[in-house]
């Protein structure tokens, strides 16, 4: 089974992840956020990563560094259970509907981090959570992770919705590209014979 622990302590936050990637959703989240919990209970259910995550922040200042350092730690235990990234299907998308709102999302497990985000909300928070933070967090992940990662809402009128259907789009991206193909099962996805570096 693909899995790592990952543990990040700094003057801000003190977070424990733990990933699997061949799982089958389960979850166990605690971040202090109760908005970023929701999400990140989604992230696991769609795409069957098991996941869990233990955090405590400077919450009392903002949620900033909580969900920041959450998302750094998510994906370098991604990155770290892919390993070489042999056999994976490096490439994963998902068109999502909630309701009114359509969003897309599109991955690339290339070990080159990048994040294109297109997706715009109506009111400054969700809950208590700042709704500028859903971006940090995203950019966040893609780093660590070495992912390409692209982020379209092309539609829609609720901002619940709308970041909740961004973190589908990723979970059942996510579920395409880290899957392995058994005909490939032993070579990375990439003509290099290595993912990263330039194109």
């Amino acid at each position: 089974m693909r899995q790592a622990n990952v543990e990040r302590k700094t003057k801000e936050t003190q977070i424990k992840v733990t990933v699997g990637l061949d799982g089958t959703g389960r979850y166990s989240v605690a971040t202090g956020i109760g908005f970023l919990d929701h999400m990140l209970e989604q992230l696991s259910r769609h795409s069957l990563i098991d996941l869990t995550v233990e955090a405590k922040g400077d919450t009392h200042i903002d949620f900033h560094h909580t969900t920041e350092d959450v998302a750094i730690c998510i994906g370098e235990a991604v990155a770290k259970a892919l390993g070489e990234r042999k056999g994976i299907g490096r490439y994963g998308s998902a068109v999502i509907p909630m309701d009114e709102t359509l969003t897309e999302v599109a991955i690339d497990l290339s070990n080159r981090p990048y994040l294109i985000w297109k997706v715009a909300f109506s009111k400054p928070k969700l809950g208590e959570m700042d709704t500028e933070l859903f971006k940090e967090w995203f950019q966040a992940f893609a780093q660590a992770a070495g992912a390409t990662l692209h982020v379209w809402n092309k539609y829609g009128d609720n901002n619940h919705h709308i970041i909740e259907s961004c973190f589908k789009g990723l979970a059942r991206a996510l579920r395409q590209a880290t899957e392995i193909d058994p005909r490939k099962a032993d070579a990375v996805p990439s003509t290099k014979g290595v993912l990263g570096g330039s194109l």
